[in-house]
């Protein structure tokens, strides 16, 4: 099987004081020649910004931009005239297109935000820039995959400009769920925000993050109560 492993203190680091950054993939810095993406997954960046401290505004063009809060909240403005407070709970998603400006910063004056900022390779390139913010009842993820991100547009999922699936699971210590490819050529990226677990029989821990290629069904047993993000992308353009 075409396996994919990356520990979580393999990761790069980045400390700006304000910013603490781990990233999965290459990134600013940080480069690696085999960590550059997986398939047209190209950034996975754990995020830890202190109270009031952010990210100043900034462009971006033919990127999908999905933010996941995993603790805390983010104040997010953009030149659409977007301005939003995405707290967690929440999954954000922009389609930057033919281009866009945007700023984030942590909505807290007292407490961090942690939030995973992802980037995904679009389907179609220059499209007019869009965004979209949906919260999601945790309650629906329990020992089971709660689809977050699609390619279909629905008023259930936020919708990407790629044949990509993102999909949250909060599964009890023991339990067993089945994560099953709605696209038989992707692949699957597993990032494990919280817990230790196997996918199909392979050890994983927290923060670490898992990309299977082949096969089409994946069973994921957690042996500790367990956070599990899913990923779902293709493999080539």
């Amino acid at each position: 099987m075409n396996v994919t492993y990356h520990e979580n203190e393999s990761r790069g680091l980045a400390d700006h004081g304000w910013l603490l950054s781990r990233h999965t993939f290459s990134f600013a810095n940080y480069y690696d020649p085999k960590r550059i993406n997986f398939g047209l997954l190209r950034v996975l960046n754990d995020d830890i910004v202190e109270p009031t401290m952010g990210f100043a505004t900034h462009p971006h063009d033919n990127m999908e931009i999905i933010s996941i809060p995993l603790s805390g909240s983010l104040r997010h403005q953009d030149n659409m005239g977007n301005k939003h407070i995405i707290s967690t709970g929440e999954v954000q998603i922009m389609s930057a297109g033919k281009g866009l400006t945007h700023s984030e910063y942590n909505n807290s004056s007292s407490e961090d935000v942690n939030f995973l900022q992802i980037w995904v390779l679009p389907k179609e390139r220059n499209i007019t820039p869009r965004y979209d913010q949906k919260i999601f009842d945790a309650g629906d993820r329990k020992n089971r995959f709660q689809l977050v991100v699609s390619p279909q547009a629905s008023e259930e999922t936020v919708w990407i400009n790629q044949d990509a699936w993102f999909s949250l699971a909060d599964i009890d210590a023991g339990q067993q769920i089945v994560y099953e490819k709605k696209n038989a050529e992707n692949g699957v990226y597993f990032f494990l925000i919280e817990g230790d677990a196997t996918a199909d029989g392979h050890v994983f821990h927290r923060r670490d993050g898992l990309g299977l290629a082949d096969g089409e069904i994946y069973s994921v047993k957690a042996k500790t109560n367990t956070q599990l993000l899913a990923i779902e992308v293709p493999l080539t353009d």
